[in-house]
């Protein structure tokens, strides 16, 4: 007997041991937000809940220390509005004689904390790959006038957000300057200051450091969390660092910290990531004799791995368990459970689970039908993912990318072109941009279709579109040319 076997036939079985589950209302659908290339790996629908459950804390926590002033006055935020748009023009005035400061002298504006908020924010989301390094000369320079405005200082919101741009401007010594210049001030460190610096880590060693010095710090400020490992185990699970979760745990263990179900869930996903299944059991097995129940992300975690480990009928009694205790799952909690079958190739127990979800009251949403759509495309069965297609349609739900991309790939599968290129038509008028999955999967089967002409085409659409010039190095020596 497998480990997943093994997990499969004793999951339903540990679980029944966890009492007093807590309640938890979840009714947000899951939105695929993919990397570039539009790829799913098969754990997005546990993922990203989980690295999104504190995530609006954190930012919330940083806001609320911010915010000074009354949201129902409407005067207020339409001066904030306005000073902030007349800073932004300073900055495009900028050169080499051009006085900065005293270009914002002039404007005679008192900062606040809200203010180099959303001037920061504004900068941050003007980066590009021509303009970083004056961005960042740009904003450093108007965070030092702020921080020499009688009765202001800085906070470590503003300090993240300075710290951020940095980064994204590969400014990465200054970045640390300001690490040191946030601790002299007394500005306490959050969660979102090590998610920030975590990510500039690119050797271990140096990350394990990091950690270790965030632990130590007396003036990390790691709200909502239990405590310090806490927020730091969050902060790599969004990084996707499985292997230093794992050493992050054991330090935790050895410094005395318990455990709570954030935490289990976090190093029980990356265990599973990592494939340590017999690991994943022990740490179930282990959170049940604590006491601890099961939450929301607990049984999105448990319906994938049996989804995925082809065990439809261990999930069957992990949905029953759940309404028994309480929990009514949710239309995430079905379309995780499908989506791992589909990966399975269970494609029966997928239109099974469908079907009782529907049953169930929960209706499904764009993420579900593109699971659906996705693994008939899959499995060969276009006839099906054009009636599931239809019927999204008919109730109301709008495809997203995910969803024209499986569609085009089918329609291609099928060798219909011209009905591919007619989706790819539809998806730019309603504004959704497709992404190099879409393109590569055209291209590629009109290679293979032996339409070099029209893949020649396309391929000139999209240089001129500016989209995904890159592309061109997959075809050389295909008989591709511009």
């Amino acid at each position: 007997m497998n480990s997943i076997t093994l997990l499969g036939s004793r999951m339903v079985q540990k679980i029944s041991y966890c009492l007093n589950i807590s309640r938890i209302l979840c009714n947000q659908p899951f939105h695929c937000d993919g990397d570039d290339n539009g790829v799913r790996n098969g754990f997005e629908l546990v993922e990203e809940p989980l690295k999104k459950m504190c995530v609006d804390t954190n930012e919330s926590d940083d806001l609320n220390e911010d915010v000074n002033y009354n949201r129902r006055k409407f005067s207020p935020r339409i001066r904030l509005k306005m000073d902030v748009e007349r800073v932004v023009n300073v900055f495009g005035q900028d050169d080499s004689r051009f006085d900065f400061g005293l270009a914002l002298d002039e404007l005679h504006i008192k900062p606040s904390a809200i203010l180099v908020r959303e001037v920061l924010f504004v900068m941050l989301k003007r980066i590009n790959c021509e303009n970083k390094g004056r961005c960042a000369k740009l904003a450093y320079k108007f965070f030092v006038w702020c921080s020499q405005q009688d009765g202001y200082r800085h906070t470590a919101n503003s300090y993240n957000l300075i710290m951020q741009i940095f980064a994204e401007c590969e400014e990465l010594k200054a970045m640390w300057r300001l690490v040191d210049e946030m601790i002299e001030e007394g500005v306490p460190a959050t969660a979102r200051t090590f998610n920030i610096l975590i990510c500039t880590c690119s050797e271990a060693g140096f990350a394990r450091r990091l950690v270790v010095k965030f632990v130590k710090s007396k003036s990390f400020n790691y709200r909502p969390f239990k405590h310090s490992y806490n927020a730091i185990l969050q902060s790599l699970l969004v990084l996707n660092q499985y292997k230093l979760i794992e050493w992050v745990y054991q330090q935790m263990l050895l410094d005395g910290f318990s455990s709570d179900i954030l935490t289990y869930n976090i190093v029980m996903f990356a265990k599973y990531r990592l494939g340590k299944l017999y690991q994943f059991h022990s740490l179930l097995d282990e959170m049940s004799r604590h006491g601890l129940s099961p939450d929301f992300h607990t049984y999105n975690i448990l319906l994938h791995v049996l989804g995925k480990g082809d065990k439809p009928l261990a999930a069957l009694n992990l949905l029953s368990h759940m309404r028994e205790t309480g929990m009514e799952p949710t239309v995430l909690h079905f379309t995780t459970l499908i989506d791992g079958l589909s990966r399975a190739g269970n494609l029966d127990a997928c239109d099974y689970f469908f079907d009782e979800m529907i049953k169930n009251g929960c209706m499904p949403d764009v993420v579900a039908y593109t699971v659906m759509i996705t693994g008939y495309v899959v499995a060969g069965e276009f006839q099906k993912a054009q009636e599931m297609f239809n019927e999204m349609i008919s109730r109301g739900q709008i495809p997203n990318v995910f969803t024209y991309n499986s569609m085009i790939r089918g329609l291609c599968l099928a060798e219909k072109f011209d009905e591919a290129f007619s989706m790819l038509k539809e998806m730019e008028a309603k504004g959704i941009f497709p992404n190099f999955v879409v393109y590569s999967t055209l291209v590629s089967s009109l290679r293979n279709a032996g339409k070099l002409s029209e893949a020649r085409k396309l391929i000139k659409q999209m240089m001129q579109k500016g989209k995904y010039v890159h592309f061109l190095s997959r075809f050389k020596g295909k008989g591709y040319r511009r």
